[in-house]
C-alpha cells in the first residue's frame, strides 16, 4: 500500500470534503456525498450541532486530561469511531484496507459494513495487527434468509469482530434524487464482496399488489428478529438509525448492548429528525446505563464534545473518512481522525472539560439546537 502526501492547504474536515470534490469522478461524488430526496436531513445534521453554543468554564484544573472513555467493556483513547460506509473502493483502490491501517493507527474504533468491498477477515487481519487498536465491530444487515444472515454473523465471529452493529433504519433505500439523475452505478471490479448475488424467492405479484409492501417488504426485520439475533451470537448486539425515543426504551428493554442515534446520514428518509436533536430525547428516555452512540452531520471537535454532553458514550463519522480516503488514502482517513482528536482536546480544554466526564448540559447554551429549520442554505 503506497502511502500519499495530504494535499497542500487540508487543515479541516470541510478542506477535505473540498478537495475530494475535484478527486471523486461524479458516479463516485453522487452516492458518497449525496442524501434523500431534498438533502434537508443531510444539510440540517450539521447545521444542527453548529447551533449548539458551548458555555464554557474558565480558571479549571486541567493538568493530567484526556480523551478516555469507556465502552463495552473496553477503555477507548478517545470516542472517535469510524462509521460503516459501503464501496469503499469506489473512493480508493486501497478502500476499508485504508481506512482499517488509519483507524487502528490512530486507535479508532472501526465498524466494517456488511456492503464492504474488501473481504471482513483483510480488514480484521490490519486492525488486529495492530497494538492497541480501537474496536473492532461488523455492521449488519439482516438478509432475507436467516441462513445468510447467520452466515455473516459466524465469519464476523470466526475473524475476530468485537460487536455486531445492527443497522435497523433502512429496509428500503431512500429516495436518492442525486443518485438517479447521475445514474449511479457500480464500477467494474468494486462490489459488495459479502453479499453474493442469490435468486429471490418472492412469489410473483399478483394484479393490484405493491412491488415494496408485497414483495420486499416481506421479508423486513421486526423486533422479533433483533431478538433473535442476540439469541445465535456470542457477541454484543448494538442497533443502529434509532430516532423515537420510544424504539430507544424498547432496545434497553431487550437489553442490548447499545444504540446508535442515527437517521443514516440522510440518505433514507428525508426531513427526519436530526442526530443533534434526538440524541438529549433518547437519553432522557432511557435513563439507564444503556450506552448511545451518535452519528450525522459531526464535522468538529466541538460538535463530538457537544454529543458527549448530551449523552452519547462516542461518536460515529462517515463521509469525512470517505472524503480524507479519497485524498489520500491511509493518510488521508488518519489525517481526518487526528484533526477531529486535536480539536476535540482543544474544545474540552477551552471549556474547562479535562476529562470527558466534566462534559455535561451545563456547558451547553440550553434550546439553541432547534434554532435551524429545513429551508435551503443556497
Amino acid at each position: 500500500m503506497k502511502l500519499q502526501a495530504i494535499p497542500a492547504g487540508i487543515v479541516s474536515l470541510a478542506d477535505h470534503e473540498a478537495h475530494a470534490r475535484t478527486t471523486l469522478d461524479a458516479n463516485a461524488w453522487a452516492y458518497f456525498s449525496g442524501g434523500a430526496a431534498d438533502e434537508l436531513t443531510l444539510r440540517a445534521n450539521a447545521r444542527a450541532w453548529a447551533h449548539i453554543g458551548l458555555l464554557p468554564r474558565v480558571l479549571r484544573p486541567l493538568a493530567g486530561g484526556h480523551t478516555r472513555v469507556r465502552l463495552l467493556g473496553r477503555e477507548l483513547t478517545h470516542p472517535i469511531l469510524l462509521a460503516p460506509v459501503a464501496w469503499q473502493r469506489l473512493a480508493h483502490p486501497d478502500g476499508e484496507r485504508a481506512s482499517a491501517i488509519a483507524a487502528a493507527a490512530q486507535q479508532a474504533g472501526l465498524v466494517l459494513s456488511t456492503q464492504s468491498s474488501t473481504p471482513m477477515e483483510d480488514v480484521a487481519a490490519l486492525v488486529r495487527g495492530t497494538p492497541d487498536h480501537g474496536p473492532l465491530w461488523f455492521q449488519l444487515y439482516l438478509q432475507p434468509d436467516r441462513s445468510g444472515t447467520l452466515e455473516l454473523v459466524r465469519r464476523a465471529e470466526a475473524a475476530g469482530y468485537e460487536a455486531l452493529v445492527l443497522t435497523v433504519d433502512a429496509p428500503v433505500h431512500g429516495a436518492r434524487d442525486r443518485e438517479r439523475r447521475q445514474g449511479f452505478r457500480l464500477p467494474p471490479g468494486v462490489r459488495a464482496v459479502h453479499l453474493p448475488d442469490r435468486p429471490s424467492n418472492a412469489p410473483p405479484l399478483q394484479p393490484g399488489q405493491s412491488a415494496l409492501f408485497d414483495g420486499l417488504l416481506q421479508t423486513a426485520p421486526t423486533w422479533d428478529d433483533v431478538a433473535w439475533l442476540q439469541t445465535v451470537t456470542r457477541l454484543p448486539v448494538l442497533i443502529k438509525g434509532v430516532l423515537h425515543p420510544q424504539d430507544a426504551r424498547q432496545a434497553a428493554s431487550l437489553q442490548l448492548a447499545g444504540v446508535i442515534v442515527s437517521n443514516h446520514g440522510g440518505r433514507t428518509l428525508d426531513t427526519t429528525a436530526t442526530t443533534a436533536w434526538a440524541l438529549p430525547r433518547m437519553a432522557d428516555a432511557v435513563q439507564t446505563d444503556l450506552p448511545l452512540l451518535v452519528d450525522g452531520g459531526i464535522r468538529r471537535g466541538t460538535d463530538v464534545l457537544k454529543a458527549i454532553a448530551l449523552g452519547a458514550s462516542a461518536v460515529l463519522v462517515g463521509r469525512p473518512i470517505v472524503f480524507g480516503l479519497a485524498n489520500a488514502g491511509a493518510q488521508g482517513v488518519a489525517h481526518v481522525l487526528r484533526l477531529l482528536r486535536d480539536e476535540l482536546e482543544i474544545a474540552m480544554a477551552l471549556s474547562g472539560c479535562r476529562t470527558l466526564a466534566d462534559a455535561g448540559t451545563d456547558i451547553l447554551l440550553q434550546g439553541t439546537s432547534e434554532n435551524y429549520s429545513f429551508r435551503s442554505n443556497k
